[in-house]
C-alpha cells in the first residue's frame, strides 16, 4: 500500500496528520461513535469493491444520533469520502475503512448536549480477525452483555467496547478464540464483537434486535443469502445457552469477523465438531458475493476504481 490518508476536519491528510488533543471530549470520555467497512481486492477484476458501504453510514448515523453528533454529511457524501480515501491510498488488498464520529470539544463535562462533534476517517490492511474461522472455540462469557438501558448495543459506541476488550481478553487468556455473551434474561445475544446464529432442524436461529444486540449489516446479509439460494429460513428468538450444546452447527459473522464457524463451546463440540455444510455453503458464497463474484448482488459492492468493472 502507498501513502496512508485520513480524512480529518474535513480534509484528505496523510495518516500522521490526523492527530486529537489528549484534551479531547471522545478521548477522555468514550463520547465517540465508529462503523467498520470492509473493502475487498478482486484481483481478476483489479477492483476493490466496499461492501454494503451505504447500508453501514445509514446505521453509523444513526449511532451518531444516539450520541447528539450533529454532522454535515449526508450519506452519499460519506461513502464518496470513503472511495476517496481508498483511491488516495491506491488500496489493492483487503482493507478495513473506520468511520469515527466523535465530540471534538475539549470541555471537561460530563453530558452531550451543546459539544461540538466532529468526522474521521482512515484505512489500514486488514485480513482475518479470527485466525480459525473454519472451526473457533469459544466460550460463555462470565461476563454480560451491555443493556439498551445502560449503553445501547445497536450504536457502535467506542465507550461501550471497553466491556467487549474484557469479554475478549478473558476468552482469550482462558485459552479460546472468542466469547459468546448473554444478555440480563440470561439469553444468547452475541460475541464480543460478532452477531451469533444457530443451526437447528434445518433453520437458522438468531437472537431478535430486542436481545441487546448490534443490528448487524452482516447479519442481514446471511439471513437474505440463506433464504434466497438456500432456501433456509431464519427465525428470530431469544436462544438459551444449551441449545449451543446442542445445536447442528453454529457460527459468528461481523463485518471485522465476516464469517466464522464455531466448532466448539465449552469443551463441547458443535454437530461432529467440524465445519458443517451450512457453513460451509454460507462462506463460500458471502465470499464470492463480498468480491463482487456474483451479478445479482453486485449492488451491494461499490467499486473505488472507475472503468474496470
Amino acid at each position: 500500500m502507498a501513502q496512508q490518508y485520513a480524512f480529518f476536519r474535513g480534509e484528505f491528510v496523510p495518516i500522521e496528520e490526523a492527530n486529537i488533543s489528549i484534551r479531547t471530549h471522545a478521548f477522555n470520555y468514550g463520547t465517540g461513535c465508529f462503523a467498520g467497512i470492509r473493502g475487498y481486492w478482486n484481483d481478476e477484476q483489479q477492483q476493490l469493491y466496499l461492501f454494503r458501504l451505504a447500508d453501514h453510514f445509514r446505521r453509523f448515523l444513526q449511532s451518531c444520533r444516539l450520541l447528539m453528533i450533529e454532522l454535515p454529511y449526508s450519506v452519499q457524501e460519506l461513502c464518496a469520502i470513503t472511495v476517496e480515501v481508498a483511491r488516495r491510498q491506491e488500496a489493492r488488498e483487503d482493507t478495513y475503512f473506520r468511520p469515527l464520529g466523535y465530540k471534538s470539544s475539549e470541555a471537561i463535562s460530563v453530558r452531550l448536549h451543546d459539544l461540538e462533534g466532529d468526522f474521521a476517517l482512515f484505512a489500514v490492511p486488514f485480513g482475518r480477525y479470527i485466525q480459525s474461522e473454519e472451526g473457533a472455540r469459544v466460550t460463555i462469557s462470565s461476563w454480560r452483555r451491555l443493556d439498551d438501558n445502560t449503553i445501547p448495543p445497536r450504536g457502535k459506541i467506542t465507550g461501550a467496547y471497553a466491556s467487549s476488550a474484557i469479554i475478549k481478553t478473558e476468552a482469550m487468556l482462558n485459552g479460546y478464540d472468542e466469547a459468546i455473551v448473554l444478555d440480563q434474561n440470561g439469553h444468547i445475544s452475541e460475541g464480543s464483537a460478532e452477531n451469533v446464529f444457530i443451526v437447528r432442524d434445518g433453520s437458522l436461529v438468531t437472537p431478535p434486535i430486542t436481545e441487546n444486540i448490534l443490528e448487524g449489516i452482516t447479519r442481514r446479509t446471511m439471513m437474505e443469502l440463506a433464504h434466497n439460494e438456500l432456501g433456509i429460513e431464519t427465525v428470530e428468538r431469544p436462544i438459551d445457552r444449551t441449545e449451543l450444546y446442542v445445536c447442528d452447527e453454529a457460527f459468528f459473522c461481523g463485518t471485522g469477523v465476516q464469517m466464522a464457524a464455531i466448532t466448539e463451546v465449552d469443551h463441547r463440540p458443535v454437530g461432529d465438531g467440524n465445519l458443517g455444510p451450512v457453513c460451509s455453503q454460507l462462506r463460500t458464497l458471502y465470499f464470492d458475493v463480498v468480491r463482487g463474484r456474483v451479478a445479482k448482488y453486485r449492488r451491494w459492492c461499490t467499486p473505488v476504481y472507475a472503468g474496470r468493472e
